[in-house]
């Protein structure tokens, strides 16, 4: 696991009791996937969930990609990395197989590759309704799973109202723009803080982890996290309530009627 510390905070949770967690990703990449289910089944037994906050944020693994691609998944693995058809075929099965131990059907059969980059604006604009994480599982079951193109604004209407939200809203916000510097903010911040991969976990500010690290992994992270930001309370040794002054061994401040 590679877990350093990072650049000073620059998100604050809602309150002190909480524990934020950023996490960047792209739709179009199958680890980052995998990456979600781990952290949710680590977030399950956590002790404190109901006080962390998720935030996702956006990366584009190939922002020039265009949003009609003919290009199978295995032909553009194989140019990507400079393999051939054989072993781009062993790394989608892997990578499939990997995701089917958490739970997940992968069909690259069918994947339609995309530019994501309105689906990364349709995220920020579920934030805003609160639906932010149901926006991004339905957006990564859609692209990993089902074959649709998440590229286009219409799929993207079809796939908001699943989740709840209004597809005249959401029909607007992308054909306008809304949310495209939120996009491009996130992806700024991914590099000033030196995230070069995806998925990446920054956990109260402090800790980076990169990639999709099994859930007894991202486990120890949370609450190790929580431990230093979220320090017990001090355990009384003894039996001795304070009084009012000085005596029986301590001072104490008065109470104040």
């Amino acid at each position: 696991m590679d877990m350093t510390a990072t650049a000073p905070n620059p998100f604050t949770p809602s309150s002190p009791d909480k524990l934020r967690v950023d996490i960047w990703s792209d739709i179009a990449c199958p680890w980052c996937y995998i990456g979600k289910r781990r952290f949710e089944v680590a977030l399950r037994d956590f002790p404190q969930r109901e006080q962390v906050e998720v935030m996702w944020h956006s990366f584009e693994l190939d922002p020039s990609a265009p949003v009609s691609n003919p290009q199978s998944m295995r032909d553009a693995l194989a140019r990507k990395y400079g393999r051939t058809h054989a072993q781009a075929q062993e790394m989608m099965d892997s990578m499939t197989q990997a995701a089917a131990g958490d739970g997940l059907k992968y069909h690259f059969e069918n994947t339609r590759l995309t530019n994501t980059f309105l689906a990364h604006q349709l995220i920020h604009l579920a934030a805003g309704h609160g639906q932010q994480d149901a926006m991004k599982e339905r957006l990564l079951l859609a692209y990993m799973s089902e074959g649709r193109n998440v590229g286009e604004i219409q799929t993207l209407v079809e796939l908001a109202h699943e989740v709840g939200l209004d597809g005249t809203e959401v029909h607007t916000a992308l054909e306008s723009g809304r949310y495209a510097d939120d996009v491009r903010q996130d992806e700024a911040q991914a590099q000033a803080l030196g995230i070069s991969g995806v998925p990446f976990f920054v956990m109260g500010g402090k800790y980076g982890i990169s990639g999709a690290q099994g859930a007894e992994v991202l486990r120890g992270a949370l609450d190790q996290v929580w431990n230093e930001t979220h320090p017990a309370p001090l355990t009384l040794l003894g039996t001795q309530n304070a009084a009012e002054g000085c005596e029986d061994g301590q001072c104490a401040v008065p109470t104040q009627n």
